[in-house]
């Protein structure tokens, strides 16, 4: 009888966007100053997408590209691309359509998903359960959202957290023991008022009067959401430690959702994982939602050896939250 199949992570793309927001920018568009930012989010600039008629998919086209040419992948032996994103192109088609069709993967299905900055983990465990069961062989999981198109420049709360980015990785079978190991996803539909998109699905029909009252934006209750992920991003991430029997010194990489740096040191503080071991860039891209994790392998890529342990966590409006534990698949070059 054979090994058990898993899905590893076989290589990393990503992708921001050229025009940078800073801080100081910010000062001159709404009341806030860069010292306020900086000790409250940790976020110093975040990359935003300009330009007319461009979408969530330019940006994942470009990880994507970069992706199948690093892992040298003919695109037409690519099964499934799954893109999780909170802001698609358009409603349809999908996203991950749009992406399948400009990098010619002529014999792969696409679909989005969408469960907010928690929709990378989903996608990724979803994706990896394609590969395990022995399905496919070669399945695209991309995390893109251009925050930008949803966020109110007006909105003092908002505007200083969120950036555009995206970031894609490939999953292929192996039967050694690397790749993902587990997840713990969860959700929970009460939080929605605290954290959601007020008009634009099928509830509240674009109108000139929810345009005029500013609700095509995110609303958020900060507090309230930080008092949650504090709670749930910490203790699913203790949780799945718990069931593979890993200790802090088992890990070798913490990586975390990046919404918030307070909120991603509580997180490495319950996990007992020191500051050299978290992967971080919050700093310099903000919160890019289901983009932050794959952003963070690609930027830490050429750190990571065969064989270390990452658990990755998340936590994202709606609300969702889970960690997955990835056992890393490659030393790169």
């Amino acid at each position: 009888m054979s090994n058990k199949l898993r899905a590893v992570i076989t290589g990393v793309g990503g992708y921001v966007p050229e025009y940078v927001l800073t801080n100081k920018e910010l000062e001159t568009m709404v009341d806030t100053n860069d010292e306020w930012i900086t000790t409250r989010t940790g976020i110093k600039e975040r990359r935003i997408l300009r330009g007319k008629d461009q979408g969530t998919s330019v940006m994942a086209n470009k990880a994507v590209e970069q992706l199948i040419e690093k892992t040298n992948t003919n695109p037409e032996d690519i099964d499934l691309i799954i893109c999780a994103t909170t802001t698609p192109d358009m409603i349809f088609p999908a996203t991950a359509n749009l992406v399948g069709d400009h990098i010619g993967a002529k014999n792969a299905f696409g679909y989005d998903l969408q469960a907010a900055c928690s929709g990378f983990l989903y996608a990724l465990t979803t994706g990896a359960q394609f590969i395990a069961s022995g399905t496919y062989k070669k399945v695209v999981v991309v995390g893109a959202d251009k925050m930008s198109s949803i966020i109110d420049y007006q909105d003092r709360t908002t505007c200083i957290i969120f950036g555009d980015g995206a970031a894609a990785v490939m999953l292929e079978p192996t039967e050694e023991a690397y790749g993902v190991m587990d997840s713990v996803l969860q959700s929970d539909g009460s939080g929605a008022p605290y954290l959601h998109l007020k008009a634009g699905g099928s509830r509240r029909p674009a109108t000139i009067e929810s345009v005029t009252a500013r609700e095509h934006f995110v609303y958020q209750e900060g507090a309230t959401v930080f008092k949650y992920a504090v709670k749930h991003m910490s203790d699913v991430a203790a949780k799945i430690m718990q069931n593979n029997n890993l200790t802090s010194e088992d890990i070798k990489w913490l990586v975390p959702h990046q919404a918030n740096r307070r909120i991603i040191d509580a997180t490495a503080n319950r996990m007992g994982v020191g500051e050299d071991r978290i992967m971080i860039n919050i700093h310099k891209y903000g919160n890019t939602t289901s983009a932050t994790i794959p952003l963070c392998l690609w930027d830490y890529e050429s750190q990571l050896k065969k064989g270390d342990n990452l658990i990755l966590a998340a936590f994202g409006g709606g609300f969702t939250w889970g960690a997955t534990y990835l056992k890393w698949g490659y030393d790169a070059q």
